[in-house]
């Protein structure tokens, strides 16, 4: 979390990050030196991962969860399950009732269309000082045949902040052209 806290990081990751290893230990420690064990493992968690819609790192941790939890109920260690259970929930619920890992709360993406002729490096600066606390360029890309630019921004607006302002105040400087404001990608992911 320290080392990205510039570049953002998605928090459903760092919970991730939090149960994965006493989850991979529990699944080591079930699994031992048994080969057919260990392929079935890897087997259920490809089959799983690859046949069901992408999720974010903490829904994979989940699954990977409840496989490590049926491995030791299945191997007879339902004792060992319960508690292996009730500890891993107590620390998912305590880290997110918390709100551990959510510095990243309010800052949105915002992406807009401008033409090529247009200095993209300081033109909506004034106004971004104006409506927000934040704001950073994360990406440009070229689009519509290289006519046209898309500025990709994290930014994080003032308090009491009204968003139609301040896309109409966007719009004007862009030439009514393309504005998306919304959640950040990936959870706040470094964009693609």
């Amino acid at each position: 979390m320290f080392a990205c806290r510039k570049e953002g990081y998605g928090r459903n990751f760092i919970i991730g990050l939090v149960l994965l290893p006493v989850i991979v230990s529990v699944v080591i420690l079930l699994i031992g030196s048994n080969v057919a064990r260990a392929f079935s493992m890897a087997g259920a968690f490809a089959l799983v991962r690859f046949r069901s819609a992408p999720g974010n790192a903490k829904d994979i941790s989940i699954v990977f969860f409840a496989m490590a939890s049926g491995l030791a109920c299945g191997l007879g260690y339902v004792t060992f399950a319960a508690v292996f259970v009730i500890l891993v929930v107590a620390v998912l619920l305590l880290l997110t009732t918390t709100g551990f890992a959510g510095t990243m709360e309010g800052v949105k993406m915002l992406k807009i269309t401008i033409p090529e002729d247009l200095n993209y490096s300081d033109v909506f600066e004034e106004i971004f000082e104006k409506y927000t606390a934040s704001s950073e360029l994360r990406r440009v890309k070229t689009t519509n045949m290289g006519t046209m630019f898309e500025l990709t921004y994290n930014v994080k607006l003032k308090k009491n902040i009204k968003e139609k302002e301040f896309i109409d105040e966007i719009r004007i400087r862009n030439g009514n052209l393309g504005i998306v404001l919304g959640m950040m990608e990936n959870d706040g992911a470094v964009l693609n």
